[in-house]
């Protein structure tokens, strides 16, 4: 009686340090509050974003995240729709003669960017 009392014990203390375990390791279901502002890498053009923009799109892995393969493939998906649509666009302009006015986009400021002038004060 005393060995079965036992086991039970030390199945009881196992059981208890797995959940502990399990609750610092995998967080106890609460919600997660929303991310700081700017606290992203990453980075889109503020206008003129391309299919090899969308690809070269990196996020930040996290353990509560979304599923990778879902996300390439949204990301290739719209990375096709994007050069498909800016090449009918390409096509339409140079049939009415008219001139590409996307030379004097700062493609290198983030979509996150304020615009000139405005600050976060």
């Amino acid at each position: 009686m005393t060995l079965v009392l036992l086991y039970l014990v030390v199945l009881i203390l196992v059981a208890v340090v797995l959940f502990g375990l399990g609750s610092v390791l995998f967080g106890r279901g609460e919600s997660l509050p929303p991310l700081p502002r700017a606290t992203t890498a990453t980075v889109l053009p503020a206008s003129g974003v391309t299919g090899a923009d969308v690809d070269a799109v990196k996020f930040t892995q996290a353990v509560r995240g979304y599923k990778t393969s879902e996300v390439d493939w949204v990301l290739d998906r719209l990375g096709q729709e994007l050069d498909l649509l800016r090449g009918q666009l390409a096509a339409v302009r140079a049939a009415n003669g008219i001139q590409d006015d996307t030379d004097d986009v700062d493609e290198h400021r983030g979509a996150h960017a304020l615009p000139s002038g405005e600050d976060d004060a």
